[in-house]
């Protein structure tokens, strides 16, 4: 693989953690020729980015649908650039836009890994179905990028 032959990888889910940050080191450290993009992960910023643009709303309904429609146009932007998109679901929320994230890639025919820890498979079933690799730590997801992108598998 050439580095002009540059991936584009979403990085979708839970914004509580260092997680992005470990895939993007260990990806570095394989000299992958790939890209990362990524929801706005400042969780306050995601939240009040549509009144603070669009204006204020009194209901939190309407704060919450403005925050989210805006967030939207950055996600259906980000997933129809990748080559793959790897959704993340933690322990500390549902992440209800993590599992939508995932339903739209899919429908868009992306390659998904997921990333989550044994005890949410059951609930997380269905959206484990549609992805090509279930992953539980983000050396796998990496791992799992090296191969997809260069044919190389893990040493050790």
């Amino acid at each position: 693989m050439s580095k002009t032959d540059l991936w584009t990888v979403y990085l979708a889910g839970e914004i509580h953690s260092d997680w992005r940050e470990e895939i993007a080191k260990a990806c570095a450290g394989a000299d992958l020729a790939v890209r990362f993009t990524a929801p706005v992960t400042d969780h306050a910023a995601s939240d009040d980015c549509g009144v603070l643009v669009a204006g204020a709303e009194p209901a939190k309904f309407w704060h919450d649908h403005k925050g989210a429609s805006l967030n939207a146009v950055r996600t259906r932007t980000l997933v129809h650039q990748a080559d793959v998109v790897v959704v993340r679901f933690g322990d500390r929320y549902k992440q209800w836009n993590a599992a939508f994230d995932a339903g739209y890639a899919h429908a868009l025919g992306k390659p998904i890994i997921t990333l989550h820890p044994e005890e949410h498979d059951h609930a997380l079933k269905e959206v484990d179905a549609a992805a090509n690799l279930v992953c539980r730590t983000p050396a796998q997801v990496a791992a799992a990028l090296v191969y997809a992108m260069t044919g190389r598998l893990p040493v050790g």
